[in-house]
């Protein structure tokens, strides 16, 4: 049972960290590729916050593996994904921040704030870490049975 563990713990914190290298890198363009072409160069932080993010998401995904029951943590997962696509992506190659700033706005307002998504995206992704973390240590063990709250709580005094 310990080394299927081990190898489920593995085979979905290698998915997760590819899953969320590619969905992220690629159409922002800082993974150079054919499909997506940036006009404005990667800035080095955008590595390094694809990097982050990237070795977060190999930690979530490596906590998909343990077999207790704890809360997802898909929803966090999939906006710190969506924060750091807006914070690391090309500035002019946001549709939205076009039409509301114009080319010179985007550059102007919206790049030196991007960081701050990508800062988002790195807090939720490690909050949704923590929430999986706490979850797997408060659950009962593996063949163990589960403790109701009056047996673990203090007798009141009367």
């Amino acid at each position: 049972m310990q080394r299927f563990m081990v190898w489920k713990a593995l085979a979905s914190s290698a998915g997760m960290g590819l899953v969320v290298l590619l969905l992220v890198g690629i159409p922002s363009g800082v993974i150079p590729n054919p499909f997506f072409v940036r006009p404005l160069e990667a800035r080095p932080t955008d590595f390094i916050f694809l990097g982050v993010i990237t070795a977060l998401a190999v930690a979530l995904g490596a906590t998909y593996g343990v077999p207790k029951s704890c809360s997802p943590q898909d929803s966090k997962a999939l906006g710190s994904g969506l924060l750091l696509f807006i914070g690391i992506g090309c500035p002019v190659c946001n549709k939205v921040v076009l039409t509301l700033a114009g080319a010179s706005g985007a550059l102007t307002y919206f790049e030196p704030i991007q960081p701050l998504f990508s800062l988002a995206a790195i807090a939720v992704m490690g909050v949704a870490l923590a929430l999986r973390v706490r979850d797997i240590r408060r659950a009962p063990a593996i063949g163990q049975p589960a403790t109701s709250l009056a047996q673990t709580l203090p007798p009141t005094p009367q």
